[in-house]
């Protein structure tokens, strides 16, 4: 899941970054607001966070604008400004939640797994045939065995397994999985893939297919 950061903060935007790496996103930082709603406009991200004071666009100008192209996307405000009026006013503006600074990072990471939380997933689980992946503690089984994953597997598995039913493009995955700035060579893609088979003993034709020249497509078997 890619995430991107507006923050003008130096040690804040640093300290998130590593955070949420540290816990299999993928992370873009922008540092003013007109090098953010760029990025917000141009690439698909799956969540933003946005500080509401920023240099050059402030955050609700940055929210009201990627409202206008996509009205769907989750977005946390990250803010100093702590009255009831500017809370109000930051949710009216288009935000999906808004936290206040100083805040703990455990809290910052669950509204995050919140807004992110998939529909078709059960208690925290995605659930592909025998395969269970829990989004919460960023475990595997198959057939109630653990099986264990590299954080990168583990991202690609998911990313699949979110869009279950839908084909997942080669862009798409570069995009969602790994970060803006990755090498455009997307044949990574089919030596992960392979990892992930092996580890779950699936062959080329069970539940994760590949569809030649476009990407992959993570269903059940028929």
């Amino acid at each position: 899941m890619r995430i991107l950061i507006i923050e003008d903060e130096k040690g804040i935007a640093n300290f998130l970054h590593d955070g949420l790496t540290e816990e299999y996103f993928a992370v873009d930082v922008a540092s003013d607001g007109k090098a953010g709603l760029q990025m917000a406009l141009s690439n698909d991200y799956d969540l933003l966070l946005v500080d509401w004071m920023l240099p050059g666009i402030s955050g609700i100008e940055i929210v009201q604008q990627v409202r206008k192209v996509n009205p769907k996307i989750p977005v946390i405000f990250l803010t100093a400004r702590d009255t009831v009026d500017d809370t109000i006013f930051g949710l009216e503006s288009g935000a999906n939640d808004y936290i206040k600074k100083p805040f703990h990072f455990s809290e910052l990471l669950a509204r995050i797994k919140v807004q992110l939380r998939p529909q078709n997933s059960e208690n925290g689980f995605l659930e592909l045939g025998p395969i269970k992946l829990s989004t919460e503690t960023h475990q595997v089984f198959k057939n109630d065995k653990e099986i264990i994953l590299t954080q990168k597997e583990f991202s690609l598995l998911e990313y699949l397994m979110r869009n279950k039913g839908r084909v997942c493009t080669r862009t798409s995955i570069i995009e969602h999985v790994w970060d803006i700035h990755f090498d455009t060579d997307t044949s990574v893609i089919d030596v992960y893939i392979n990892y992930i088979r092996k580890k779950l003993e699936l062959d080329s034709k069970e539940l994760i297919h590949t569809l030649r020249g476009v990407g992959y497509i993570a269903k059940e078997d028929s």
